[in-house]
């Protein structure tokens, strides 16, 4: 566990492009201190990582979570409502008020103006196969496979299939998984 998060410490001060005084210098330690903990000749203190954390632009709890290998794959589990199947491909705790997934839309799939969501936030979309039908106020756009759409959810809006099935790969912020895969019922809502 040291030995990984020595490593992540290391790998996101180069991320920055920050040398050991640079980052010394924002959590307050020495660069001598510093370089000893990112090689493993000084043992890590608790509070050396909260502010080394802080400076790094993370959390205590990301720097030392765990690696283990069954947090790596996701086995999403498609959920069915009439005419969109959806998986989700990210966990609750991956991408900090961030959900993505990939949903499977057919022309069955009703998309007339009163179904139009409105909510705070962005959305965004690519199209992986198919072409999406994108209603977004009085404006309806086509999305080929390929492109990608990102949009104001203060606009109504609603994604639907056009001549065929269609998938998207999609990122929701809170408000959007919020609106979008989780209704009164807890079902997915009605409109992606």
């Amino acid at each position: 566990m040291d030995a990984m998060i020595r490593q992540r410490i290391r790998g996101l001060r180069l991320a920055r492009g920050w040398s050991l005084d640079a980052l010394a210098a924002r959590c307050f330690l020495s660069p001598s201190t510093l370089s000893r903990i990112e090689t493993g000749h000084r043992r890590i203190a608790l509070d050396q990582l909260v502010p080394i954390a802080r400076a790094l632009g993370t959390t205590l709890d990301q720097l030392v979570e765990s690696a283990d290998d069954e947090d790596v794959v996701i086995r999403p589990q498609p959920e069915h409502t009439p005419g969109v199947t959806t998986w989700l491909l990210s966990r609750d705790r991956a991408l900090p008020g961030v959900t993505v997934a990939k949903m499977r839309i057919t022309p069955d799939r009703p998309t007339t103006a009163d179904q139009l969501g409105v909510h705070p936030g962005r959305d965004w979309f690519t199209v992986l196969s198919g072409t999406a039908r994108l209603h977004l106020g009085e404006r309806t756009l086509l999305v080929q496979a390929g492109e990608a759409a990102e949009f104001s959810t203060m606009v109504p809006h609603a994604i639907g299939a056009h001549g065929g099935p269609v998938e998207i790969l999609t990122i929701f912020d809170r408000d959007g998984e919020r609106a979008h895969l989780h209704g009164p019922d807890s079902g997915p809502h009605p409109h992606p």
